[in-house]
């Protein structure tokens, strides 16, 4: 079979649609879609959840994210922050008058943070992609 394509017929889309994506909790493509938005965030200043959510489908149109979800990755980063700095002043979940929000701490140590998270859930994106590419069919095997 040879290996030479020809230039797609005069009227043929030039971009294909992307199916639909519902975000789910512990992907890291979903994660690393959340922390971009989080990383985009004023500093100091409370975000509800929803706001923060309807900001993402409003970003992603080909996929559909869930406040839950959202919550979850974002419990994922306080628990991380916790982890790191032993403190919960960096990444604050509070319920507010208006809903449950989300505040960054405003300071230089946020933004190396928030890219470190960033990296980690690219890494495994780029590992999953890679993982799927082994596989020589779709249904997995080997």
């Amino acid at each position: 079979m040879s290996e030479a394509t020809r230039p797609a017929p005069t009227g043929f889309p030039g971009v294909l649609p992307a199916p639909p994506v519902i975000a789910e909790s512990g992907d890291p493509f979903t994660s690393l879609r959340v922390i971009d938005a989080v990383a985009r965030m004023e500093r100091g200043v409370p975000v509800r959840f929803d706001d923060l959510v309807a900001r993402l489908n409003a970003a992603h149109l080909d996929w559909l994210f869930t406040r839950s979800v959202v919550v979850s990755v974002l419990v994922t980063l306080q628990a991380n922050w916790m982890t790191d700095y032993r403190n919960a002043s960096g990444i604050v979940l509070s319920e507010g008058p208006g809903g449950a929000t989300l505040t960054i701490e405003d300071s230089s140590r946020v933004d190396p943070w928030i890219v470190r998270q960033a990296m980690r859930e690219e890494a495994d994106c780029r590992e999953a992609l890679a993982e799927f590419a082994r596989r020589d069919r779709v249904a997995g095997g080997g």
